[in-house]
């Protein structure tokens, strides 16, 4: 229930807020002492804690990140959206990095290809998204690529070593080459000693 009120108001010129006309004289006393319009927002604030609110509000800070120099209010937008040294994710391998190294780490990243398992193609992964509205999963042994290479070509290469095998037999290989390092490394250690 709202109280209507017919008093007649007046302008106060310090704070610019409407005040009953019979209050004006003590309250421009008790305003033009006590408060301080804010250059910048033009807020009233209390006298004693103007320097605090300019430095709390309007201040310039820098960005943690990448130590660039702004107003207080941009910062979180700053920091979430234009700072070169925020961290986003790569789209191809969700690797977090730095956004000013983004686009340099995508152009490696998007060339490496991945195997689509409906048609057996080698896919790049920027041309993953593109190839899956596509692909009619028909199984085919040519690869997608931008070269253009012929079948016969593709034939009388030599056959594509299973990932499994190469990995087993470099984990092998590691292995033998750590075993002669260790032995080595504990004989010339024993002659030393």
């Amino acid at each position: 229930m709202a109280v209507v009120s017919d008093q007649a108001t007046s302008i106060c010129s310090h704070c610019d807020r409407a005040i009953p006309s019979t209050n004006l004289d003590l309250h421009f006393a008790h305003c033009s002492r006590n408060l301080e319009k804010c250059k910048i927002c033009e807020d009233m604030v209390p006298r004693k804690f103007a320097e605090e609110h300019f430095l709390s509000t309007h201040a310039p800070v820098a960005c943690s990140l990448c130590s660039e120099t702004m107003e207080r209010e941009i910062l979180a937008v700053h920091r979430g959206e234009n700072c070169p040294k925020r961290i986003v994710t790569c789209e191809y391998c969700e690797f977090p990095l730095p956004a000013i190294d983004l686009f340099e780490h995508q152009e490696v990243c998007g060339n490496r290809t991945e195997l689509c398992h409906l048609c057996s193609r080698y896919i790049r992964l920027r041309e993953r998204d593109a190839h899956e509205s596509r692909c009619n999963g028909i199984i085919s042994n040519v690869a997608e690529s931008s070269r253009n290479t012929h079948t016969a070509e593709r034939d009388r290469g030599p056959p594509r070593r299973q990932p499994q095998e190469f990995s087993k037999k470099r984990l092998l290989f590691t292995i033998a080459i750590t075993g002669i390092a260790v032995l080595l490394g504990s004989l010339l250690f024993q002659r030393k000693v």
